[in-house]
């Protein structure tokens, strides 16, 4: 592996930077100082400023472009399970869940902690999503719907929220919580009907040119706008 991954890698800067380390003299590999393109085995000691820095995470961290019909379990008898569908070699779960009959961004990883972090609804964590209903979107449905709605099956309001009409169909609407069912329950309370749900935004990652059924490794730059003040991935 190349030094300057390696040290990304550990989270504790970007490759740019390490390149910025590297070339000033602070990185050593094995005691010898080290130069742009030096590579990493395992067993060898780098150090930064003469302080020794952790093997890259083990950690697995992706975001996912998941089809309708595909369902947020690691239950492997439920068909059509994220996991069997996603097939990837480490024991992996989803954080958070998107309906069965919704698409768009999931993201999954192997590290309970961040999952924990990241679901914490006091974080107020944004959410992004483009949907189309089934009449046509009015300025009067869209700032009703961005006052919060109530929710007589879940007896609860739903927090405050940003919308937006895209087209004479569909918008976009932002939320900073995860009520079950949560924008076809606030659609349906004004006898809308929701033909297509994506989610294409968790705080600072994006669904972007994802294809849907792939997914792709996470990068430091996300990892780290997701838990700024987190310091180990």
């Amino acid at each position: 592996m190349r030094l300057n991954k390696f040290i990304a890698e550990t989270g504790i800067s970007s490759r740019r930077e390490a390149d910025g380390w590297i070339e000033a003299g602070r990185v050593s590999v094995n005691g010898v100082v080290a130069t742009l393109g030096t590579q990493v085995n395992d067993g060898d000691t780098v150090a930064v400023d003469g302080k020794p820095i952790g093997a890259a995470s083990s950690h697995v961290y992706i975001a996912m472009n998941k089809p309708v019909g595909i369902t947020c379990t690691t239950e492997r008898h439920v068909a059509g399970n994220i996991v069997d569908f996603i097939k990837h070699r480490e024991r992996i779960f989803p954080i958070g869940r998107l309906d069965k009959d919704s698409d768009g961004l999931i993201l999954l990883t192997n590290n309970g902690d961040i999952v924990n972090e990241i679901l914490r609804s006091e974080n107020n964590h944004e959410k992004e999503y483009r949907v189309t209903v089934n009449r046509a979107v009015t300025p009067s449905f869209i700032t009703a719907m961005s006052r919060g709605v109530f929710l007589t099956e879940l007896e609860e309001r739903t927090k405050p929220c940003k919308l937006e009409a895209l087209g004479e169909f569909s918008f976009k609407i932002t939320l900073t919580q995860g009520l079950n069912r949560q924008i076809r329950r606030m659609c349906a309370a004004f006898d809308y009907k929701v033909v297509r749900l994506q989610r294409v935004r968790i705080i600072n990652v994006r669904l972007g040119n994802l294809k849907v059924g792939a997914w792709r490794d996470l990068t430091q730059e996300e990892l780290r706008g997701l838990l700024p003040e987190r310091k180990v991935w």
